[in-house]
């Protein structure tokens, strides 16, 4: 009887000393609410949060998580910084400029590994390399970055000089598919995971100059998620649960993506099923990519974007990379 004792004793203590990740809720104990504010509407760069929220793992880690769309007040970036937000989802650019500003916020994790955007443009319009923005109309968002990367590309291509020769059109917010149509605008700048996707949902045939194809301009983070240096500061356990749990999402969604798809669609039915779907699949391989674990992020490529943004006088002053993310919570 002793003997079974201590076995059951060693068993018990061994088991606790490894739960280091899982905190459950108990009625001693309640969920803590945590919210994280989105960069634009649900889609399947956000899927690991849901299938966090809707498989109970934010709830094993003692957190009950709210998700929550685009926030009026303020960027997502100020609304983390000012603690509205305990997280939210920005972007490696946004960020830079953010810290540049004094903006207390610091990346914890990317989302999706390497930049899978570029510029698109229905066939027709014989749009298959930078060359070929000259005396083509883009579509513009209004977005400084825009006008010099765009520069950037044509200089690559041997074409800087003819920059002039790119017409801007600002379209806002407006549909991609819209605007083209209309043919108020000839290229676009879009995501390859789901503007590029609902365009063959949709059968229409698109060139896209992905970014990372011209390997001209740096490769970055987009989108990456964030919270504030004070929450960092305070309750890293906080930070080390969230990133636990929401971690355990992305890599369902790497390892089943057909059945992330669904807990997405669950979530937010309003979406396009085949869109989601198929968006699904082409991105459980751009996740994690190459990278030893999701989210793990490196100082070279926030050092080589940040200095990118400093030399085209995007930022005032460069910042010091090693201080904008951080890998620490990452599971």
């Amino acid at each position: 009887m002793r003997k079974w004792l201590i076995l059951v004793l060693i068993f018990v203590l061994t088991a606790c000393g490894n739960a280091t990740t899982s905190v459950p809720a108990t009625p001693e104990r309640p969920l803590t609410t945590v919210r994280i504010g989105l960069d634009w509407t649900p889609n399947t760069n956000h899927t690991g949060l849901y299938v966090a929220q809707m498989q109970g793992y934010y709830a094993d880690q003692g957190l009950q998580v709210e998700i929550l769309g685009a926030q009026e007040g303020g960027t997502v970036e100020q609304l983390v910084a000012t603690g509205r937000l305990d997280f939210g989802i920005s972007y490696q650019e946004g960020v830079t400029q953010a810290r540049v500003e004094g903006v207390p916020i610091v990346s914890i994790a990317a989302i999706i590994q390497h930049n899978t955007s570029g510029f698109a443009s229905r066939v027709e319009e014989g749009i298959t390399s930078p060359r070929d923005f000259i005396g083509k109309k883009y579509g513009a968002f209004g977005s400084p970055i825009e006008e010099a990367v765009i520069r950037g590309l044509l200089e690559c291509a041997g074409v800087g000089d003819q920059f002039d020769q790119v017409r801007f059109v600002d379209i806002g917010s407006s549909d991609f598919f819209v605007a083209t149509e209309r043919d108020e605008v000839d290229f676009v700048w879009i995501f390859k995971g789901w503007t590029g996707i609902e365009a063959e949902v949709r059968g229409i045939p698109l060139n896209i100059v992905m970014m990372n194809d011209v390997q001209c301009i740096p490769d970055y983070y987009t989108p990456v998620i964030i919270t504030s240096e004070k929450l960092v500061a305070e309750n890293p356990d906080l930070v080390r649960r969230f990133l636990a749990a929401t971690s355990a999402g992305y890599r369902f969604a790497i390892e089943q993506p057909a059945a992330a798809a669904e807990i997405l669609l669950k979530a937010v039915p309003e979406l396009d099923a085949e869109l989601v779907r198929r968006s699904q699949q082409y991105l459980a391989g751009q996740y994690q990519a190459e990278a030893p674990r999701w989210g793990e992020q490196k100082l070279e490529v926030w050092q080589a974007y940040a200095q990118w943004m400093a030399e085209r006088n995007l930022i005032a002053r460069m910042i010091e990379p090693e201080k904008a993310f951080t890998n620490d919570f990452l599971p």
